[in-house]
This record gives C-alpha cells, structure tokens and sequence, in this order.
C-alpha cells in the first residue's frame, strides 16, 4: 500500500486504488441484474415489481452488517497499528456473534411482521403474493445475509484479502446459478430468486467460517471463535457502533427514499413499478463504478491529509472527479443510444420495452453528477468528518428527494416520479461543490500523529 501512496503519478495511483474497488462493486451488481433477469424471463410484471419493492428492505438487512462490520473494521485496523492483538481477537469475536444475534432477531421480527412490512414497501393486491414469497426467504436467510456482508470487511481488516474476494465471488456465483434453477428449471419465481439469494449468502457465510476454523487451528492469534471469547465492554462496543451506524444510515436511508419512490410509482400500476425496476437496475452500474471509485480513493485522500500533501490531496480530488464525470457522461451518451434495446433483454412487450427505455434515458441524466456526489462524500468521509458526508446523504435520499417527488408527482405525475432523481442530484451536485471549495480553502491538513489521535 505504501508504494501506492507514495505513487508521484496520481493518476496511477487513482487507477491504482479505484479499479479493484470498482470491480468488487461491478461483482455485487452482478447478482442483483442476475435476480431481475431471470424473473423476467417468466413474462409476468407483477413478479418483476415484487423484486423492485423488496430490494430496500434487503438493503436494510445489509445495513445491518455494515454497523459490525465496516465499524469493526475501523477498530480492528487501528488496534492492529497499536499492536493489540488481544482486542483485535475480541472486538472480531464480538462483532462476528453480534450479526450472528442480530440476524436471528431480523429473522423472527420479519416473519412475524412480513405481511406489514410487505404493504409499506408498497406491495398491492396484484403484487402482494409474489412480495410476500420473495420476504419470506430474505428473512430465513437474514443471519447469513448479515455475516457474509460483515465478514467481507472483518476479513480484510485482519489480511484475509484473498479469502475476502473468494468468499464474495462464491456467493454471488452461487446466486446466479441457483438463480437459473430455481427460477428457470424450477418455475419458482420470486420465491426462488429469494432462496437463490439466500442460499448464496449462506455458502459465502459457511466459506468465511470455514476460513476462520482453520485460521484457529494454524494458531492465528487474531482469529477465535469460542463464544467463551465473547466479552464485549463499554468501550469495544461504543467504538464499532459509533463508526458503524453512518456507514448503515446510508443505505438505510436510500432504502426509505426508495420505498417512498416505489409507493408513488405504484400508484400506476405493477407495470410501471416492473419498469422503473428494470431501468433502475440499469443505472446501478454508473452508479455503483461511481461509488467504487470514489471508495477507492478515499485511502488515499486521507493518506494525503494526514501526511499534510494538501496540493497531491488537491490533486487527487481534482482528477477523479473529472474521471467520475467523464464515467457518468459515457454511460448518459451509450444508455440514451440503446435504452430500448437494454430495456429488450428482461422485457418482451412492446409498450412495456418502450417504457422502460424512456425510464433508462431519464434516470442515465444524472449519471455524470454521481462523479461530483460520491467523491465529495468519500473526502469528507476520508477526513473524518462523517456529520458532512451523513449530511450529504440525508439531503440526497430525504430533504430534496423525498419532497421532489411528491411535488413532481403532482405536477407531471408518472414522468415527474422518474425524473426526481436526475433533478435531485443536479441540485445536489451545485451544493456538494460549493462545501467541497469552502472546505478546501480554510482547513489545513493535521499532521499525521494529531490525526491519528483525533480517531
């Protein structure tokens, strides 16, 4: 990492940093198309759009990991720099038995409140047995959901780099091939894209297992799985969840931003929630290269930072910036240029492939200001100022969303829905740079020690 760092061509160093990152959320992405995908070959609408309105409530389930396992990261890494590896072996043990807990908790709430939960996502009576199939088996496999998500962190944290992606590729692969037997062999529809789902977490989960029994039994002295090791304090526990709950806010809040969306998009019918569902999916991958790259580079924007490097920091903001832009605008220009015919691959009527191709070209317009969004949100995230970056993504998902479509409903009904989010995110784009050049200008970089000690 150190060579990275000290790259004196940033825009290798960018590259550098950027593209794994990018790959690993292409990989993520991966799975998601595979379950719209083949549901989509059952030609029925109404199971697309279950899949659409149950997607923020898997994203809540993910969020949980992310308090455990992105705050158990930040705690394990800097215990590691400390040389402590006792509380490095008890803050792992605590957070691996803390998802373990809270997915089994998840797992008996959503059984128990599924049919609710399923109307709040904005399932109707067309769509409702499909939705209900599909939370059924997200619940049942919410305990593996939530450690496979963590674990992916945790085993970065302490190395296991290589066990890390083997374990994320598993799953997903698993995903996708039991996506095809579930769905197209089996007739299983929403319920077996969800059990697809599932069942991929769980063979990514037992993998990580697997990997820590033996790291056990090779006497790593980081890794314990004893439950007689579980003894979390006051201090361990502040420390994760602390740094973990923004992290889950995130998502959790683009999750009720979504819900919101999906309930006034209902208002018109499962064919145009299966629509937006499809085209949304479409623009998650601007979307999540966007976030890859930004997430990648915010290493090394904090390397600059703490090294008091504010003109390379400066640098490094400037240029990947410009290259999450020029990202976005490629994918505007190509989705504009063949919107109907991606909208062809899941759909197969007419009205429907027309729909869904005008849904892509609307949503693609905001594409070029998720370059300006997401690498302001991961240079305040990487300078430790998580209040700014939360704040980003309270306006982003609350504050201007959630009002924009309810106005823009109004006023142009079903075209007003879609085009929230591209309207949004210009407005939010013009405020991310003006906090981004007032931030610039006066703050001065710590030194290295203060910064570490201010964390």
């Amino acid at each position: 990492m150190t060579t990275v760092f000290e790259e004196q061509n940033i825009s290798k160093a960018i590259l550098r940093m950027g593209l794994p990152a990018m790959l690993g959320q292409l990989t993520t992405l991966i799975y998601n198309i595979a379950d719209t995908f083949f549901v989509s070959l059952t030609e029925e609408p109404a199971m697309i759009a279950a899949v659409t309105l149950c997607t923020p409530i898997l994203l809540i389930i993910m969020s949980i990991a992310s308090i455990f396992g992105m705050g158990g990261n930040s705690v394990i890494a800097r215990l590691l720099g400390e040389d402590k590896n006792k509380e490095v072996r008890s803050t792992l043990n605590f957070c691996l038995y803390a998802m373990a807990l809270a997915g089994i908790m998840i797992l008996l709430a959503g059984l128990l409140f599924m049919e609710p939960i399923a109307k709040l996502s904005g399932a109707d009576i067309e769509n409702a047995s499909y939705t209900n199939d599909y939370l059924k088996y997200i619940f049942l496999g919410a305990p593996f959901i939530i450690l496979s998500n963590g674990l992916v962190h945790l085993f970065r944290s302490i190395g296991f780099i290589k066990e890390s992606a083997i374990g994320l590729a598993l799953g997903n692969s698993i995903n996708i091939l039991f996506d095809f037997i579930f769905i197209v062999l089996l007739g299983w529809g929403t319920a077996g894209a969800a059990l697809a789902t599932s069942f991929g977490f769980f063979c990514s989960t037992i993998y990580y297992l697997a990997c820590m029994i033996k790291a056990e039994r090779n006497r790593n002295h980081l890794v314990s799985l004893s439950i007689k090791k579980f003894a979390p304090n006051r201090k361990m526990v502040g420390s994760v969840v602390s740094i973990g709950i923004p992290g889950a806010l995130i998502t959790v809040l683009l999750s009720v931003s979504n819900i919101v969306l999906n309930n006034f998009i209902g208002i018109y019918g499962s064919d145009s929630v299966a629509s937006y569902g499809i085209a949304y999916k479409v623009d998650m991958v601007p979307i999540m290269l966007s976030v890859g790259l930004s997430q990648g580079i915010a290493p090394l924007i904090g390397y600059y930072y703490g090294a008091g490097k504010k003109e390379r920091m400066s640098q490094a903001m400037k240029l990947s910036t410009i290259y999450g832009i020029l990202l976005g605008a490629i994918f505007l220009a190509a989705f504009c240029l063949s919107a109907p015919i991606l909208a062809s691959i899941f759909l197969h009527d007419q009205s429907l492939v027309d729909q869904t191709g005008y849904f892509i070209s609307i949503l693609s317009l905001s594409a070029p200001m998720l370059g300006i969004i997401n690498m302001v949100t991961s240079y305040f995230q990487a300078l430790g100022v998580a209040v700014k970056s939360l704040l980003i993504t309270i306006m982003r998902n609350v504050i201007l969303f959630i009002p924009a479509v309810i106005i823009l409903n109004t006023l142009w009904q079903l075209d007003g829905v879609i085009a929230a989010q591209p309207i949004v995110e210009t407005f939010l784009a013009v405020i991310c740079m003006i906090m981004y050049v007032k931030d610039s200008s006066v703050k001065k970089p710590a030194p290295l020690d203060k910064q570490s000690d201010s964390q």
